[in-house]
């Protein structure tokens, strides 16, 4: 069942059912087993290496295409629409080394779109349908053990229906996502929640300045946050629906239209915005660009200013990027397209800031189809990701790609003042002798495991890199801790 790239002669709101994801419910049905597979054996071609095959097993899951969050332990945690004991999908961790344990069953839900780590350790998602009133979907967090918890459950009232993403956890603490509205690419929603289920609506798109809002929020290191909207805008070069946008908005909920597709600069962002090392936000679209129609990948500005860094021809360097970009710790941004290639079944692509673009590998069935999910780079140095389909098994890879890239450590909290207890990701913590923010020391850390550690921020610590000391030698975070006041 290959993953089509969306007709732009569609209307704009029809690519909310290609490449879709996840599924999480029975809520109150209790924890379901988690049997772990193990992929013993795995197969390499050049630098990417299949760590697992979907299907192996019975009671897998199937057509793996959501976000993916790297937990406490190192391992990924992610969900699928498909699979599991009922067919209906499962909740799941999964090894760096291929190891798979279900860890929920699902029935009767549908669409959601991975998982977040939150600051306590357990992980946050939404579903599309679901939840009480039912079909209007749910927002929930899970426990790494498995327990599912119901946040809130949508209204359906005034757009407050059908989210499509996990929600982001904010500098605040609170969580912040998106929700659709309904299936004619008519309004939607931002929200905040809080991590016991109080929620709020903090705008509410009239069209003109977006719709049908289906990826995740990020919060930019200027404290606002950005996302895209699937339809809506002032520019009709895709009919009636529109072309969809690029937006800024406060906390306080006041909303900026930094772009508006036009169709010839790409159309029907379907991912977010990542903030990159420079201070831009870089993103893709699966479809529009001048002459071909197969998407692009584009940088804007917090002000606006957009530059279309790559047009997709539909070949060899791919089509239909729908999944968002991930800058590695070389500075360059990498992404998947759904088709083109070689084999036509997809592509990981290197782009870098200024626009230079190689593809690095070409999906050819065996390894993998049609890739719709965003990598992600483990703290490892290794980049990992979902191929929808292909394999073994035709239901879907895990695979990983070594760059050649060293390990380094990932900053749960992005932000924080001085005092603050802040987690750190990363590898070969036991014994760890020493934590610094730009260069100052930490008095205080504590060891949690050797793939996690706490700190607190010192005083006269600046914004600037973490470091942390361990006996294997000096792990530099990826991102710049920001020091609030």
């Amino acid at each position: 069942m290959r993953r089509k790239k969306p007709s732009l002669a569609k209307a704009a709101f029809s690519i909310l059912t290609t490449a879709l994801v996840l599924v999480v419910g029975a809520w109150a049905s209790g924890n379901a087993k988690a049997p772990s597979y193990d992929e013993s054996t795995s197969t390499g071609n050049g630098n990417l290496t299949v760590l697992y095959n979907f299907g192996k097993r019975n009671g897998d899951p199937l057509y793996p295409s959501g976000i993916v969050a790297q937990g406490r332990d190192g391992n990924f945690y992610s969900a699928t629409a498909y699979g599991g004991a009922s067919n209906d999908g499962a909740v799941f961790k999964i090894t760096p080394t291929g190891i798979l344990t279900v860890m929920y069953d699902l029935t009767s839900y549908g669409g959601s779109s991975g998982l977040t780590l939150g600051t306590d350790g357990d992980f946050y998602g939404a579903t599309v349908y679901g939840g009480n009133p039912p079909g209007y979907g749910t927002v929930f967090k899970m426990a790494p053990a498995g327990k599912m918890t119901v946040l809130y459950d949508f209204t359906g009232q005034v757009y407050d229906a059908y989210p499509h993403a996990p929600p982001i956890q904010g500098a605040d603490g609170n969580f912040y996502g998106t929700a659709a509205g309904d299936f004619n690419a008519n309004g939607g929603i931002v929200y905040k929640i809080t991590s016991s289920g109080t929620k709020s609506t903090l705008f509410q798109f009239d069209h003109a300045d977006g719709a049908a809002p289906v990826a995740p929020l990020v919060q930019g290191t200027d404290g606002d946050f950005y996302g895209t909207t699937n339809a809506g805008g002032n520019n009709y070069n895709c009919g009636d629906g529109g072309c969809g946008v690029v937006f800024k908005l406060t906390p306080s909920g006041t909303l900026a239209v930094l772009h508006d597709f036009k169709a010839s600069d790409g159309a029907y962002p379907f991912a977010p915005v990542i903030e990159g090392s420079d201070g831009n936000f870089y993103g893709t679209v699966p479809e529009g660009g001048t002459n071909y129609d197969h998407g692009v990948v584009f940088k804007i500005t917090t002000t606006g200013r957009f530059t279309v860094l790559h047009i997709f021809e539909g070949g060899a360097d791919g089509e239909a990027a729908q999944a968002a970009l991930v800058q590695a710790t070389d500075g360059n941004f990498y992404g998947v397209t759904v088709g083109g290639g070689q084999s036509n079944m997809g592509t990981i692509y290197k782009i870098t800031p200024e626009g230079t673009f190689s593809v690095i590998y070409s999906f050819d069935n065996a390894t993998g189809a049609y890739p719709s999910a965003a990598p992600i780079q483990h703290t490892d140095g290794k980049l990992y990701g979902f191929a929808g389909e292909g394999g073994a098994f035709n239901y879907g890879t895990l695979y990983s790609l070594d760059l050649g890239l060293g390990p380094f450590v990932s900053l749960v909290s992005a932000s924080g003042k001085v005092g603050t207890s802040i987690g750190i990701l990363g590898q070969g913590f036991t014994g760890t002798n020493g934590v610094s923010f730009n260069g100052k020391a930490a008095n205080k850390f504590r060891i949690v495991s050797d793939t996690y550690l706490t700190a607190v921020v010192p005083s006269g610590a600046a914004t600037g890199f973490v470091t942390v000391t361990t006996p294997g030698g000096k792990l530099k975070s990826n991102k710049k801790f920001r020091v609030t006041r």
